[in-house]
């Protein structure tokens, strides 16, 4: 029997070129202007340069998944296969990739570099610190909760209400013990103890300027418009009011300019930024994706977990924000994810059943009419395991047929980019009959804030209703009376279903959207409707990747991936 070897095994013997060689690829030159190593395989594309690029019409291509299940789906590892696909067939192309998050690759989820021989390397790296952005943005995140509590320290001169503080602290960690905390309760004259807590950093507003910014100068101004708190006359107080959106900017100067590494085939990577998807608005930043569109004809990049949350958030945010139009969309769907949803448990998932494969495929058709509700074209894109039989492809195949959509068998886990030529070539295909772009919104920015939850609701959860907290409600009065309710909607639910239950598999019709809260996030411009039992500080597992990561005797990694 053959030894599979695992992902970070297969990631140490891979041969990786000097980052500078990966560049010239995109005659991107080996000067201090253009670029500045970060050791011998990563390299900061710098803003200077990336200004001197001409923007011109290209293929942007979405990748995104059916609804995610313990089962794995592979929608990074698709996304990697998919640019060395169309690499090995001579297209130019990139992909663009979020950068991980220590929370899951301690906690549960695990890393997200890809798998198998569709990686981007080094995984080690880009999987543990990375180039420091993540620490970057954590902490012009915390300067300015350190800003506000010295400025009450020191006399609060703007009549700050220390009950109504809306600005958290942040850490790149699964700490549920941080949700709630005291502070300040030091015995001090001027110390005034208040309740405060802490979000993960991939669900700060800083995480998502910093991604949904074209510029220095924008990422600024944006940052200066963070609400913080309020006065006790309910006056809305913002960063700038404090200051602190020069400093902040100064430390996320470096941390700004994207990160290049490679695939395991020598191909361009770009990962830049890493909002969640489920709490946030779950896609890498503008500034790589636009550098990579002028630096390629094909660009490939993701939308965190499924198209309910991921694409939507891709969509209705990050395009409506950037002026980006996707070509085509690639659907990524499992056999196993599917019979998932069809009813059966995680570890009888290598037998043959096809009773629960078709009850699971209303879940892959939703996904595909709400693709469709955007105006773009998509192909489905089956990530083979070893497991899957000829029967089971078969039903997904002739399903995918009948609604007319194009489905490519994809090996690229076990084969890199000679398993993902047939996609390659139909992305390629696809973006040549699409000549101009058909893509719309799913909502109008005249709708009201409520109008826009309701048509999320009910044209991509398919939801009967929408339940508010009366502490929602009153929120989304408040923002729509302060004149935000041009802004676009993210919604935080959990990612493993339609609806606000995580147990409520394949497709369901008849829920509710229960939201719990709304909060608004007027630097970034979004309101973040948290609906469910969604937690913006995630938990530990009872049993975490943590207890099986350590350095062996010759000083390797061992456990993360």
């Amino acid at each position: 029997m053959v030894k599979i070897k695992s992902d970070i095994e297969i990631a140490r013997k891979a041969k990786m070129q000097p980052i500078g060689n990966i560049l010239k690829k995109f005659k991107i030159p080996d000067t201090p202007f253009a670029f500045s190593p970060m050791g011998r395989h990563v390299a900061k594309i710098n803003l200077r340069y990336i200004k001197t690029l001409k923007e011109k019409e290209k293929n942007l291509v979405l990748v995104t998944a059916i609804t995610p299940t313990p089962a794995g789906e592979g929608k990074t590892t698709t996304s990697v296969g998919l640019n060395d696909g169309l690499n090995k067939i001579g297209m130019k192309s990139i992909v663009c990739l979020r950068e991980p998050s220590l929370g899951p690759s301690f906690g549960m989820k695990g890393g997200a570099a890809g798998g198998g021989y569709a990686q981007v390397v080094p995984m080690e790296r880009i999987n543990l610190h990375f180039t420091g952005d993540f620490h970057a943005i954590t902490t012009a995140h915390n300067l300015l909760s350190a800003l506000i509590d010295n400025h009450i320290y020191w006399g609060n001169k703007l009549n700050i209400d220390i009950e109504n503080i809306v600005w958290k602290r942040v850490v790149d960690l699964n700490d549920r013990s941080l949700r709630k905390i005291k502070i300040n309760l030091e015995q001090l004259k001027a110390n005034h103890p208040r309740n405060d807590s802490f979000d993960i950093t991939v669900a700060s507003e800083v995480m998502a300027i910093f991604c949904l910014s074209n510029d220095i100068g924008e990422l600024e101004r944006k940052i200066g418009n963070i609400t913080i708190a309020y006065t006790k006359n309910k006056k809305p107080i913002f960063a700038k009011d404090l200051k602190a959106q020069g400093p902040m900017t100064v430390l996320l100067k470096e941390a700004f300019r994207p990160n290049a590494v490679q695939t395991l085939e020598n191909n361009l990577a770009i990962i830049h930024g890493g909002p969640f998807a489920n709490i946030a608005h779950g896609c890498n930043s503008i500034l790589a994706t636009k550098t990579a569109l002028r630096l390629s004809d094909y660009v490939i990049t993701e939308a965190g977990f499924g198209a309910d949350l991921g694409a939507e958030k891709f969509l209705d945010i990050k395009c409506r924000k950037a002026g980006l139009q996707p070509k085509c969309v690639v659907l990524v769907a499992t056999i196993r994810a599917l019979k998932m949803h069809g009813g059966v448990l995680k570890e009888n998932l290598k037998k043959e059943n096809l009773n629960a494969l078709k009850k699971g495929l209303p879940n892959l058709e939703r996904h595909i009419e709400n693709i469709k509700k955007f105006g773009l074209d998509l192909i489905v894109a089956i990530n083979r395991f070893e497991t899957d039989t000829k029967k089971e492809i078969e039903i997904v195949e002739d399903f995918c047929a009948n609604l007319n959509i194009k489905v490519s068998l994809c090996t690229h886990w076990a084969h890199g980019g000679k398993g993902t030529k047939d996609l390659a070539e139909k992305v390629v295909k696809l973006c040549k009959k699409t000549k101009k772009s058909k893509f719309n919104f799913i909502y109008n920015d005249k709708n009201s804030l409520t109008k826009k939850i309701e048509i999320i609701a009910s044209e991509i959860y398919r939801a009967s209703g929408v339940e508010y907290t009366k502490e929602a409600k009153n929120q989304l009065n408040k923002i729509e009376k302060a004149g935000y309710s041009n802004f676009p909607i993210c919604i935080a639910k959990t990612q493993y279903s339609f609806s606000v239950d995580p147990k409520l598999k394949g497709a369901p019709i008849g829920h509710n959207l229960k939201v719990r809260d709304v909060r608004l996030s007027s630097g970034v411009e979004f309101v973040v409707v948290i609906c469910g039992s969604i937690m913006t500080m995630p938990g530990l597992p009872r049993v975490p990747s943590a207890d099986k990561i350590r350095l062996n005797k010759k000083g390797d990694i061992e456990g993360l991936f």
